[in-house]
């Protein structure tokens, strides 16, 4: 059998949608390559369940690449600023803590079955830490958001790769590369067009918010066959 290698964007809490996808739709193999774009948490109802499978599947011998996203970040900062804000009646929570739970956190944290981020076991923190910011292929850049093609070299802007939602791409920068990422949820027609048109645009967005519900254009997970560019498809079917 040959190996592949697929990308999936933002999982976003979908671990059923998650484990459909690899275990029954792409059928992923020890010898498969899966990067993951990051967002892994937040939003959905099963963050715990998607970390612990993609965990459990790195220890079981799988090649998964997982890099960083914004929501990632988010969660670190608000378990190290948790843990030393002190709280007051008027400050219960930090800053970080209180802006992550708007923005999904509230869901991860429910998800862990605690009452606070500084609650989550210290090992989910130390392997998010490890992730790295991107991954290079031959022929792609494998990013969370995009980078900064305004700098000279667009890999020593982190924060760019986390959060940046609009770039024009200047393909001599990253050796003629195709970005993929995801960040910015997408309809699938607008997908499908980018991955025809990569040699025009250059980038390939390939976040459809797999955590929507009942909208036609949106609301699965994707994996796309880096080798083939084929996308596979997999709405959501959370509880």
């Amino acid at each position: 059998m040959t190996a592949k290698q697929w990308v999936i964007p933002d999982v976003h809490g979908c671990y059923y949608t998650l484990k459909k996808l690899l275990e029954d739709r792409i059928n992923i193999t020890k010898e498969d390559t899966v990067y993951f774009l990051g967002d892994l948490v937040d939003r959905g109802k099963h963050s715990r369940l998607v970390l612990d499978y993609l965990m459990n599947l790195e220890k079981e011998g799988y090649n998964i690449k997982v890099i960083k996203g914004n929501h990632e970040e988010y969660f670190v900062r608000s378990y190290y600023s948790e843990l030393t804000h002190n709280s007051t009646f008027l400050k219960k929570y930090s800053k970080d803590y209180q802006f992550w739970l708007k923005v999904g956190g509230k869901e991860t944290v429910e998800s862990f079955g605690v009452k606070n981020v500084k609650d989550i076991p210290l090992a989910y923190i130390k392997w998010i830490e490890n992730l790295p910011y991107y991954y290079l292929t031959d022929k792609y850049v494998i990013v969370h958001a995009g980078l900064n093609f305004n700098k000279k070299n667009p890999f020593e802007d982190t924060n760019a790769m986390l959060v940046n939602n609009h770039f024009t791409v200047v393909p001599e920068k990253i050796g003629n590369r195709t970005v993929i990422h995801g960040h910015i949820p997408l309809s699938i027609d607008g997908i499908e067009t980018l991955i025809r048109e990569k040699d025009t645009y250059h980038f390939i967005c390939l976040d459809n918010g797999c955590y929507y519900e009942k909208i036609d254009t949106f609301g699965s997970l994707l994996a796309l066959n880096l080798d083939t560019l084929e996308l596979t498809q997999q709405p959501n079917i959370e509880d």
